[in-house]
């Protein structure tokens, strides 16, 4: 895991980058999933929608099995944004790089005080590991979840690390959508698997062997 990287697990619903038409990703072909992103409007000029969807793309191919339907989200939004979530979901008043909100996998509340009864069903404290039932109409897919990134806080640990910003996002992006099928990284074993995962992402999403396992 990079320095300062703390991307998180929650149970529930919901610089500039420099890209091309080039550099976009290869946007894969599966219509068994829906993705949707959503850039607040003050990163817009920096970040292509495209490119994110296509990171997305990639990550899912490794974190679902082949031809696994999912609906997943994708939000790049403000520190203050993440860090009211991160404050109401986790109980930790702070800013994250990104926040993991799975529907069917519980996260850890991680504040001192205890959550409401709300967020404590929400995050899956009440031992239930899945979410109430309801009927998906029959051409919907099923939602696997949502992922929101800070995107200045993206940029901050890209400058600390001496990388580029795009290279850090596509391993938020990609950490967030293995978070979201059930992988975390308490136990050593965990965080190694979950980091070959993720630099087999980065492999697939750049098309270069820096990241290759």
């Amino acid at each position: 895991m990079t320095p300062g990287f703390d991307a998180v697990l929650i149970w529930g619903s919901t610089p500039t980058l420099f890209l091309s038409l080039e550099q976009v990703p290869p946007l894969i072909s599966q219509p068994e999933r829906e993705i949707s992103i959503t850039v607040a409007e003050e990163f817009r000029p920096d970040v292509s929608e495209a490119w994110l969807e296509g990171a997305l793309a990639a990550a899912l191919d490794l974190a679902l099995l082949p031809h696994e339907p999912a609906q997943v989200s994708l939000a790049l939004t403000d520190d203050a944004t993440v860090r009211n979530l991160n404050r109401e979901y986790r109980g930790l008043d702070e800013v994250t790089d990104v926040l993991s909100f799975s529907a069917t996998h519980a996260g850890q509340w991680e504040g001192e005080e205890a959550p409401s009864a709300g967020p404590a069903a929400f995050l899956g404290l009440d031992g239930e590991e899945t979410l109430p039932g309801f009927v998906l109409p029959p051409d919907e897919l099923p939602p696997l979840g949502e992922i929101i990134v800070s995107y200045p806080q993206t940029c901050r640990q890209a400058v600390a690390q001496g990388k580029p910003v795009e290279h850090e996002l596509a391993l938020l992006i990609a950490h967030g959508a293995l978070h979201l099928v059930g992988h975390d990284h308490v136990e050593p074993e965990e965080t190694a698997a979950m980091q070959a995962l993720e630099r087999r992402a980065l492999a697939r999403i750049f098309g270069d062997g820096e990241y290759a396992p």
